[in-house]
């Protein structure tokens, strides 16, 4: 038995359905740094469910989100400070099943909550109060919009000067935020042009709207961009990095901006880039009078919650689409347990998902009844 301290909110230490929390759980830990997902990550069978503070929520987590930044964070590039063991997963959706004193004035046991916070690999977190987001229900499609679609709102929204008529460029645009920076560049009546990987990802942008869809692996992209677009692109929202970055950035157009959300093609290498041409970068900006700029969600934290309130106010008018991939036409096939988040993690660096990768983690209930 662990010691509840104030024992007159004890009663918030019982599981919504009647069951009691168990005293471990399942989840994934960094016990190595690096980019290698596999190597670097150990499932621990038998951690202790943690108990939350006054202000805190304990979040039986029922699905967490896959990112790319999963791999920098496993090989240790965003803290150098950090040191293995370390919890990992950013993004989970689930049932609050026990809370604080404090927490409990705005939330109840049972409430639907989503949250941004790292550790969410695991059964339960706990989660700050005041980090988490209500939810009318819990269901995957609000995870997608956590850090996909608010890193894709807030970078056009404060970067991006978007306009009618503008013409913006989205690379891997099917994928997690793709599908979001696509939608909401359509939403303000832009000319939107995605490139993908196969003529699946290309159907689907079509149905969210992109103008002009470029599958990569059938298509030159740079002859496209310049035979389509002699005059250039105002905006590109890029997440690929490597020769994708070089092709984005000649095909800017005069006081074009290309907003760099991630590189992907570098995550898995031990370096973590791969070259660009950057010898000619200031002659190449400086011809065009055009910029390049960078964007982390973590240095926009201020505007957070009403992006996300905005977006969840698109998602419950049917404004926009959050497309789920739960992994169904993977080798493993659908993603379940946290066993495998290694699958979905080896599925996105494939390039195969439409949409933003989510992992189910269900639960078994033993009833006291």
């Amino acid at each position: 038995s662990r010691p509840i301290l104030d024992m007159s909110y004890s009663r918030h230490f019982l599981d919504f359905q009647g069951s009691s929390i168990p005293s471990s759980m399942k989840k994934l830990v960094v016990t190595k740094l690096s980019q290698n997902f596999r190597e670097a990550v150990t499932l621990q069978q038998d951690s202790p469910v943690p108990l939350p503070g006054d202000g805190d929520l304990l979040v039986r987590n029922r699905f967490v989100g896959i990112n790319a930044s999963d791999i920098n964070y496993s090989a240790g590039r965003y803290d150098a400070s950090v040191k293995p063991p370390f919890d990992i997963g950013f993004e989970g959706v689930g049932d609050v099943v026990a809370l604080g004193l404090s927490a409990s004035a705005h939330y109840t046991v049972g409430q639907a909550v989503a949250y941004v916070k790292a550790g969410a690999f695991a059964e339960y977190t706990v989660v700050p109060a005041k980090q988490a987001v209500p939810l009318p229900s819990v269901k995957p499609e609000f995870l997608t919009l956590m850090v996909s679609g608010a890193t894709a709102y807030l970078s056009l929204k404060e970067l991006g000067d978007l306009s009618e008529g503008k013409k913006v460029l989205v690379t891997a645009a099917a994928g997690g935020t793709g599908q979001f920076a696509v939608q909401l560049a359509k939403k303000a009546k832009c000319h939107v042009i995605g490139t993908c990987s196969s003529d699946e990802k290309g159907g689907f942008l079509k149905s969210i709207g992109c103008d002009h869809t470029i599958n990569y692996k059938t298509e030159n992209v740079e002859s496209v961009l310049r035979k389509d677009y002699p005059e250039g692109v105002d905006v590109v929202y890029e997440s690929v990095g490597g020769k994708m970055f070089d092709l984005a950035l000649n095909a800017l157009s005069i006081k074009g901006c290309l907003i760099i959300i991630g590189f992907i093609s570098g995550y898995q290498n031990p370096t973590g880039l791969q070259p660009i041409k950057a010898e000619l970068l200031p002659a190449k900006l400086l011809k065009k009078s055009a910029s390049i700029r960078g964007f982390f969600l973590n240095h926009y934290l201020s505007d957070y919650k009403m992006a996300l309130q905005h977006l969840l106010k698109m998602y419950e008018r049917g404004d926009l689409v959050c497309e789920v991939d739960f992994g169904d036409m993977s080798p493993e096939g659908k993603f379940i347990g946290l066993e495998s988040v290694f699958h979905a993690v080896d599925y996105m660096y494939m390039g195969k998902n439409i949409g933003k990768i989510v992992v189910e983690l269900p639960h078994s209930v033993n009833s006291k009844l």
